[in-house]
């Protein structure tokens, strides 16, 4: 019987909660609208766009022999393993001081070295070659000279028979970063988040009786009567503030 009551005492709290935040959807909602046009405003003003630029290239090992058609898998292996050596070859220091000096960049090599990332799919010996930069024919050019440099590097270290260009560089036409969309989504949800807490709160935090049926709940003590304010009481007391007010 006791558990029954607990039961049915949450069912009601959680109406009640319904109804509060229900009463407040208006607030609710302009509170998600103006933290999204808030990150809207902040992405827009204060986040500089970076631009994406990529190269291509593919190493031509030795070990491969140009005149025999066929390839084995232990070759596909071998070539795959040293793939992930020249990974690290395209932003070692050679190539970054190189780069450095060549475009004449006001950022050391470790520097550029961040704004460059070097990837390949899997079980080939293709080199993609990203800079991010937050000018896109800066990008483009970074892009293009660690493709140069990286190539001497990764023959003259490895012994490559050759290192071959599959694709320029592109002049990025878009942004990749900030998502203009993607924060002012992430700001509205959490304006309509907080919005939502701050409502829980104060409805948890609140211990007022304000309804004779608060009374019954939370005192255990029936209700004899109630007294309604009317309008005419309401508008007294709204005259009594006004003289008060207009003698000050």
């Amino acid at each position: 019987m006791d558990d029954r009551i607990k039961n049915d005492e949450v069912e009601i709290d959680l109406k009640e909660l319904f109804y509060v935040l229900w009463d407040h959807i208006w607030t609710i909602l302009f509170a998600g609208l103006a933290v999204g046009l808030a990150a809207l405003f902040i992405t827009k003003a204060f986040i500089t766009p970076q631009y994406e630029s990529t190269t291509k290239m593919y190493v031509l090992s030795k070990a491969s022999d140009a005149s025999n058609n066929s390839v084995t898998s232990s070759e596909l292996q071998t070539g795959s393993m040293l793939t992930n050596d020249y990974m690290q070859l395209v932003t070692s220091g050679p190539v970054m001081e190189q780069v450095v000096t060549q475009l004449n960049l006001e950022i050391d090599s470790e520097e550029l070295a961040k704004k460059i990332s070097v990837s390949t799919p899997t079980d080939t010996r293709i080199l993609a070659i990203t800079v991010t930069d937050d000018d896109p024919y800066v990008a483009r050019d970074i892009a293009d000279a660690t493709r140069v440099a990286a190539s001497s590097h990764i023959a003259d270290v490895t012994g490559a028979e050759a290192v071959n260009v599959v694709e320029n560089a592109n002049i990025p036409k878009k942004q990749s970063s900030p998502s203009i969309m993607k924060n002012t989504m992430i700001g509205g949800l959490v304006g309509l988040f907080l919005a939502i807490l701050i409502l829980i709160l104060n409805y948890m935090l609140n211990d007022s009786l304000r309804t004779s049926e608060d009374v019954e709940k939370y005192l255990g003590v029936s209700v004899l009567g109630v007294i309604p304010i009317g309008e005419n009481e309401k508008k007294s007391k709204k005259k009594k503030r006004q003289n008060k007010r207009g003698k000050k």
